[in-house]
C-alpha cells in the first residue's frame, strides 16, 4: 500500500471545502491516505476551524495549517513542506478547494503512475452540468490517458515524493505568486530536470462554474492572464535569440489574424468569442514582453 498525502489549498471556500472533504471520504482505495489542508487566509482560516472540527470522526488523519504568506506559489510551498515532513509519504495528490473527487479517483491517477512511470500524473477535470468547449475557464480538462509531453495545471496532479525532493524549495515560484502561472513554472522545472509526465482521464475530479466565471469579460481577462503568465514562464528559462523570435512572430500574427477572424465569425458566438479569447490570450503575451505582470490575485475573491 502506498503512503499518499491529499494536499488542499484553500481561501476563503469553507462551503466548498467541506464538500470536498465530505468526496474524500467516499474515495474507493486501499491505500494508506492523510488529508493536508493549508488555509491561505491567516486572519479569517475558516478553512482551518472546519478541519479541526472535523478531524476527531473524519475518515483520515487532518491535518490543517495556516499558510501565512498570501499567494497561491506560498501555500502549495507549504503543503509541499508538511506532505515531505512525513518520512513515508510516497506521493503528494493535489486537488484544488473548489473541486471534488470520483470515488476512482485516487486509483485512477496511481494505476497510470505506476503504467507509466511519470513523475507527474494530471487527472480530468469535468464541470458539473457539462463543459462549454471552446471557453477557457468553463471546459472540460479532458485527454487520453498516457503520457503526455506537458500538463495544463495543479488543480488534480499525482507528484512522486522523489520528483519534489530532487527539485530545490520553493517548489512553486513565489514569483507567480497573484498572476497564476506557478504550477506551469514548476511543470517547466520537472521537464528541464528530466521528469516524465502522464494524464490519468479515470483520476477523476470534478468543478462548478461560478456565475461571475460565467461573462465573456471574465472569460476574456482569465485569457489575458494566462497568455501573461505563460509568457513570463517563457522569458524566465532565457530561450535563445531564435526562440524568442519565432514565439514573438506567433504572438503578433495571432494579434493581427484573430480580430479578423472574430469580425467574420460574428455570426457564430461561440467560434468569435473563442477568436477573441485567442487575441486576449496573445495580448497577455505581448504585456509580458513590454514587461507588464498581471496579477488577477493580488485583490482577493471569493466565488
Amino acid at each position: 500500500m502506498a503512503e499518499i498525502v491529499v494536499a488542499i489549498p484553500t481561501f476563503k471556500r469553507p462551503v466548498a471545502l467541506a464538500r470536498l472533504l465530505a468526496a474524500l471520504e467516499k474515495l474507493d482505495t486501499d491505500d494508506k491516505v492523510m488529508v493536508i489542508v493549508a488555509d491561505n487566509d491567516a486572519e479569517g482560516h475558516a478553512g482551518y476551524d472546519l478541519c479541526r472540527s472535523l478531524a476527531a470522526h473524519y475518515r483520515w488523519p487532518l491535518d490543517p495549517v495556516i499558510a501565512e504568506d498570501r499567494g497561491i506559489a506560498q501555500v502549495r510551498n507549504v503543503l509541499v513542506a508538511r506532505a515531505l515532513a512525513y518520512p513515508h509519504v510516497a506521493f503528494v495528490a493535489m486537488i484544488d478547494d473548489d473541486e471534488w473527487p470520483s470515488p476512482q479517483w485516487l486509483r485512477g491517477l496511481l494505476t497510470v503512475q505506476r503504467d507509466t512511470g511519470a513523475d507527474v500524473v494530471e487527472g480530468s477535470i469535468l464541470f458539473e452540468g457539462g463543459g462549454q468547449d471552446g471557453f477557457d475557464g468553463v471546459s472540460d480538462m479532458r485527454r487520453p490517458t498516457g503520457p503526455v509531453a506537458m500538463l495544463e495545471g495543479a488543480g488534480n496532479i499525482l507528484i512522486t515524493r522523489t520528483c519534489l525532493e530532487a527539485l530545490q524549495a520553493p517548489w512553486f515560484d513565489p514569483a507567480f505568486a497573484f498572476t497564476g502561472g506557478e504550477d506551469r513554472d514548476f511543470f517547466a522545472r520537472v521537464k528541464a530536470a528530466g521528469g516524465r509526465f502522464a494524464w490519468a482521464d479515470e483520476g477523476l475530479a470534478y468543478t462548478k462554474v461560478p456565475e461571475r466565471r460565467q461573462s465573456l469579460a471574465w472569460l476574456f481577462r482569465r485569457a489575458y492572464g494566462i497568455g501573461n503568465s505563460e509568457m513570463h514562464v517563457f522569458l524566465k528559462y532565457r530561450p535563445s535569440l531564435c526562440g524568442r523570435l519565432r514565439e514573438f512572430a506567433k504572438v503578433a500574427g495571432a494579434l493581427v489574424v484573430t480580430p479578423f477572424a472574430g469580425l467574420l465569425l460574428a455570426l457564430s458566438p461561440r467560434r468569435a468569442a473563442d477568436a477573441w479569447r485567442r487575441f486576449f490570450r496573445n495580448a497577455g503575451k505581448l504585456a509580458a514582453v513590454l514587461g507588464q505582470r498581471y496579477q488577477p490575485y493580488a485583490v482577493p475573491h471569493v466565488d
